[in-house]
Order: C-alpha cells, then structure tokens, then sequence
C-alpha cells in the first residue's frame, strides 16, 4: 500500500508539475493574438502582400485576392473567380469589414482580378494631372497582368481607398516588363520612390529596381537595381526609410542550384543611389519561399515578418534589429503547430499607436485531412516590447 501511495503521490506531483508548465506557456500565449480577417467556407481568400496595407491611428486597411474553392494541387482557388477585395478595421485590428475593390473603382483586368462575372479591361490610361502624394488620406496601390513581365499600373485614392482612381499605366521604361506589388514611401506633395519588380532579360521574374517620379506619377524613371540579374529570382521587396540618407529594402529571392529561397537585404546611404547587399536576415524561408513584411518601429527598431513555408506544418516568424538592419535577433516564432500547408504566407505589417504590431497574412489548417481546406485572412497581433 505504501507503494501505491508512493506511486499515487509522485504522479500527482508530476500531473501538478506538468499542468504548471501549460499554464505558464498558456500566459505567454496572451502576448500573441491571433485573429480570423476574412474567413468564408467554399472560398480561397490570399496574398495580403500584393495589393498592400495602410493605417491612420486605429483604423487599418489591407487588400487581398478572394475566389471560389477548388481542390487541385498548388493554389487552391479558381482562377477565372478571383477579385479583389479590402479589408478595413477601425478598432486596430481586432473587428473587420470586407469591401468589394471593384465597386470602388478597381476595374481593370489581372491575372488575379478576374471577376468573369462583372466588366474587366485590360486597359490602362495614362495619368495627365499630377497626384498630391502627401494628402493625408493618399493611398497607392500597384498591380500587374501577369507574375512574370506585367504590364503593371496603378489606382491612388485620396480616402483612405473607398475610392479608386485608376487605373494608371506605369511605364515598362525600356525593360523586359514590369510586373510589381506595393512598396512605396513618399519623398514630397508630388514625390514617390516605389519599390518594383522588373522581369530578367529571359522574360521571367525578376530583379527589383527603385523607380522614382518627381512630377505626382505623369513621368518615371529608373534611379537605380538592387544587386545584379539573379539566375533565380528577387522579387516582392519590402522597403523603409530610416533617414533622409538611409533606406532598407529586404526582398524575396531564391536561388536554383541548389534551390533555397530566403530573404535577401539591400542598405542604401545616399537616398537609393546606390546599394550594398547585406547579409541575409532570413536563411530560409521553407518551400515555395515567403516575402519579407518590413518596418520601423517608432522606437527606431526594425521588424521583419515572413513566413516559413512547409506542407508539414507553415509558422509565421518575426525578426527584430537594432542597428537598422545590420543584424537581426533570434528567430521569434509567432504561430506554429497549426496544421497550415505550405499554401500560405504573403505577409503585410504595421504598427498601431499602442506600440503594438498587427501582421496580416493567409493562413489554412488543411494540413490535417480531417480540417476543412480553405484557405482565409489571418492576423496576428503582439507587443515588440515583449520580445527585447
């Protein structure tokens, strides 16, 4: 009987023990929110990354692409059904509203706005008056025809993107093609430095190059290439400023042999001139590779959030620097042991007033068969604070 008891008591204790454990991870848990943007079963919702993400004090806005569920290998979605759609949340991101891109004046034709149901052109008009980029309320957003050589343009809007503008041809400027997402910052009322993806001389994707327009987007020019044409890829950067010299681009890029997708980065410190390549913040990014989601924090760190991609089980991943990017923290996991395929990712981030950052990528569960497959817009929200 002692025995028993002896064995009775050490079980609880290692019970107790272990329920402790939980209870702590549990708590540390509370740091990290995770939220549900835009979830609907029968569709494929994607690709926050492409069409961008904007906030004004507690209200955020962010694009994505959403079409009807199909079963097949890859992206899980019918093409022929894809259209744009926003997102907008006015509480930081923790409630959100879905409207439609084309009812509010994103008309034209894309590979991934195809909307065979409503009236699409493939054609672009050319801009004659100049935009005030430094409208309080100014937005842009850049898209393309196709992923390899475009052609791409744009839609601004002076609301907070209720209305588009649009859509506005951006010139190929002697490339192969131009077939860019959104990445941008403003220099002046009529001065715009934007980040973009030129196809390679063999037509396929791509190199980044820095476009600039000093006249509100009626004329571009090429200022300068981050880095060489790659035998792979770099595509999809995400940049920011950090002084009136400084900028810090990070891209997507993937070499072929051996085949390793990572996140490369890019430090100008004469205003986009010219550009060192740094070293890779992020090794690998899993397979099929993740764009890189940069930012300044307003305490002058950098965040840098991607995802690691893999059809046993995606996680969403947060880098912090303190030297402008010079060098990057350990590897912070934000969300993992989720059942996400490796059709996930596209990340965008921004920072709300009460120090916290929200991430906005898409995200699934279908990696467990007994899980329902769709794919769908996800959020995820913590402190920077918590990871010093």
């Amino acid at each position: 009987m002692t025995n028993n008891y002896l064995w009775v008591f050490l079980f609880m204790g290692i019970l107790t023990l272990s329920i402790s454990e939980k209870k702590i991870s549990n708590n540390t848990d509370k740091d990290i929110q995770h939220l549900k943007v835009f979830y609907e079963e029968g569709q494929f919702a994607g690709w926050p990354a492409n069409n961008g993400i904007w906030i004004w004090e507690n209200e955020i806005l962010v694009g994505f692409v959403q079409a009807d569920h199909m079963e097949r290998t890859g992206h899980t979605y019918d093409v022929t059904t894809s259209r744009y759609k926003y997102a907008r949340s006015f509480d930081g991101g923790i409630t959100w509203a879905i409207e439609d891109a084309h009812e509010n004046g994103q008309t034209a034709w894309t590979y991934q706005n195809q909307a065979r149901d409503r009236e699409t052109s493939r054609k672009a008009i050319v801009l004659t008056e100049p935009i005030d980029f430094s409208h309080p309320d100014f937005v842009i957003t850049f898209s393309r025809i196709t992923n390899n050589s475009g052609p791409s343009f744009f839609y601004y809007s002076y609301n907070r993107g209720n209305d588009w503008h649009g859509p506005y041809e951006l010139p190929n400027l002697h490339t192969p093609g131009v077939a860019t997402r959104s990445d941008y910052f403003i220099d002046g009322s009529n001065e715009l430095s934007a980040f973009v993806t030129v196809a390679k001389q063999n037509q396929r994707e791509g190199r980044v190059a820095m476009y600039k327009t000093k006249d509100g987007g009626i004329s571009w020019e090429i200022k300068s290439w981050l880095g060489g044409e790659p035998e792979g890829f770099d595509i999809m950067s995400s940049s920011v400023r950090i002084s009136s010299d400084e900028i810090l681009s990070t891209i997507r890029s993937r070499d072929l042999d051996p085949r390793r997708d990572y996140i490369k980065a890019f430090r100008s410190t004469d205003n986009g001139n010219s550009w060192n390549e740094l070293n890779e913040p992020v090794f690998d990014t899993g397979a099929g590779g993740s764009p890189p989601a940069l930012l300044k924090l307003d305490d002058g760190r950098l965040a840098l959030a991607y995802i690691f991609r893999s059809k046993y089980g995606s996680r969403v991943h947060l880098k912090l620097s303190e030297d402008n990017g010079q060098s990057w923290s350990h590897e912070i996991t934000l969300r993992s042991n989720d059942d996400a395929t490796n059709d996930v990712g596209y990340p965008r981030m921004v920072q709300r007033s009460d120090g916290k950052i929200v991430v906005v990528y898409y995200w699934n569960n279908a990696a467990d068969e007994n899980n329902l497959p769709y794919r769908y817009i996800a959020a995820t929200i913590t402190d920077p604070d918590k990871w010093r």
